[in-house]
């Protein structure tokens, strides 16, 4: 399994923008390749009709990681998750560093999570799941049983581009219970954060977490590598 090659779009080091663990210093192995295309999607070079930058074995892609200090792995895309098995052994990998403390892994809510939340059992790894609202344009390719399946160190992520938005996403939460962190994160075009803040107090969702993502207030929102 070590020679498979995966594509590659990026590995980079910066601080993480989102989540529990916005702010730390962070390694960002960016795969290439995703089942969806949402309208409003920020990394649209991972994916056709563009191509991957490169391919890596996941050993190449170990070491590369091992040339950096932080501490946390982000495992993004695209869609990580895409390539089964192959995605498998690289969490694997990537979980097994010694130096690492926390490697999370960012998938779309369309790609069944049971196979990898029941064979990855180091405590290091936790899942972010962008669950897929109206606005996005794919919501109908969401995987409702992974909502179940979540744990506790896990966190569900809500891009709001609207109010039709905010409401779906309460009454998802509703319909399928989890013990997921509840992230709500404003597309920045159309939700103002402040906006955002006032449906949640007035709707009174003391469950969920404001996600603002702080790449986009520190550079460019439209900047690679960061």
């Amino acid at each position: 399994m070590k020679d498979v090659k995966l594509p590659m779009v990026e590995i980079f080091e910066t601080v993480e923008g989102e989540g529990t663990r916005a702010g730390f210093p962070t390694v960002f192995v960016r795969l290439f390749g995703c089942n969806l295309r949402c309208v409003w999607c920020d990394t649209t070079y991972s994916y056709p009709p563009d191509k991957a930058d490169t391919v890596m074995t996941i050993e190449e892609i170990v070491g590369e990681v091992g040339r950096y200090r932080s501490r946390h792995i982000c495992l993004t895309g695209g869609e990580p998750l895409l390539y089964g098995d192959y995605s498998l052994a690289l969490i694997e990998a990537l979980a097994g560093m010694e130096r690492i403390d926390d490697l999370h892994i960012e998938t779309n809510g369309a790609i069944d999570l049971a196979p990898f939340i029941s064979k990855v059992t180091s405590s290091k790894v936790r899942y972010i799941m962008d669950y897929k609202l109206p606005g996005s344009g794919e919501a109908g390719q969401m995987v409702h049983e992974n909502f179940a399946l979540l744990r506790k160190q896990d966190e569900v992520k809500f891009v709001i581009a609207d109010e039709t938005d905010f409401h779906t996403a309460r009454q998802v939460l509703e319909q399928y219970p989890t013990e997921a962190l509840p992230l709500f994160s404003p597309v920045w075009e159309t939700m103002p954060p402040a906006k955002l803040v006032e449906l949640m107090l007035e709707h009174a969702m003391v469950h969920v977490k404001l996600n603002m993502q702080l790449h986009k207030i520190i550079w460019d929102p439209a900047m690679r590598g960061v």
